[in-house]
């Protein structure tokens, strides 16, 4: 087959039988594989059957910089290269978009063999909304810049999924609770595995749920998005005048409305009733 210089490779999240066909010949025909952990790496192919007779090379997010520039060499010297996570689609939380930055600026070809993410699979598993959302990635490990996190992400009216470990779960829990209300949420681990668990339920009922369990690895996070009455106490006329401060009345009015999910007609009332006042 014709190669292009970069392959991004998804590996799987469990299950050894995702990997694809296309994926297991990709694997198997490129020069050299670069990966966050080599050695876990060498393990995977080991265990699908790909050959570990090839240059394999670490890229961490303290060395990407400092790598960047070593695989763009290499396949400027004619190499074919492929990209992998440990686990999943690479650069979903993961180093990368630098490399392919990188590339797309010096017209390098690159091609995409999907295949599992952890972040669309719950999003399947969770029974929460999946129209629209936001993937937020690690939840901080320190408890001010936990809560500080969530309270930037309380007004997005998307479903919300993040990356947490089982040993700090329950931290994030309580920080749910205490910066978005009593949302529903879905906790998913063992994606694709023999106990794959998805609990789900309002935040607190979960909590409930964890507390009586001792769970293990790393678990997705998935929240419903804002519902009308974590709303109820919002000063909508101080909102449309900050927006107002700097926007027109019709994109002032879209915003708030879509923000908080109000009928149109009664934010436009609200915000004509502000602009005539200022004008007077």
């Amino acid at each position: 087959m014709t190669n292009p210089s970069l392959y991004i490779v998804a590996t799987p999240i469990g299950n050894l039988n995702d990997l694809s066909i296309r994926a297991k010949e990709v694997l198997n025909s490129v020069d050299i594989i670069v990966a966050e952990d080599t050695r876990e790496t060498k393990k995977l192919f080991g265990l699908v059957g790909i050959s570990c007779n090839k240059k394999f090379i670490a890229y961490e997010d303290h060395f990407e910089q400092e790598k960047v520039q070593e695989i763009i060499n290499l396949i400027n010297e004619g190499y074919t290269l492929a990209l992998v996570s440990d686990a999943g689609s690479p650069l979903i939380s993961d180093p990368g978009y630098k490399l392919v930055r990188e590339c797309r600026k010096r017209d390098i070809k690159i091609t995409t063999v999907p295949g599992c993410c952890a972040v669309i699979s719950a999003l399947q598993l969770s029974g929460l909304p999946t129209n629209r959302f936001m993937f937020a990635g690690f939840v901080p490990n320190k408890d001010k810049a936990r809560i500080d996190f969530f309270n930037e992400l309380k007004d997005i009216n998307s479903t919300l999924v993040v990356y947490e470990t089982a040993n700090r779960i329950l931290k994030t829990l309580y920080a749910i609770k205490d910066t978005l209300n009593d949302r529903e949420v879905s906790i998913v681990r063992e994606i694709t595995k023999m106990y794959e668990e998805c609990l789900f339920g309002d935040v607190k009922d979960v909590i409930a749920q964890i507390e009586e369990k001792n769970i293990k690895g790393e678990v997705v996070v998935v929240i419903a998005p804002p519902s009308e009455n974590d709303y109820e106490d919002i000063d909508i006329s101080s909102e449309l005048e900050k927006e107002l401060e700097n926007s027109t009345l019709k994109d002032a009015v879209k915003k708030i409305t879509e923000k908080y999910k109000l009928k149109r007609s009664d934010v436009y009332e609200k915000a004509l009733e502000i602009k005539n006042h200022s004008v007077q």
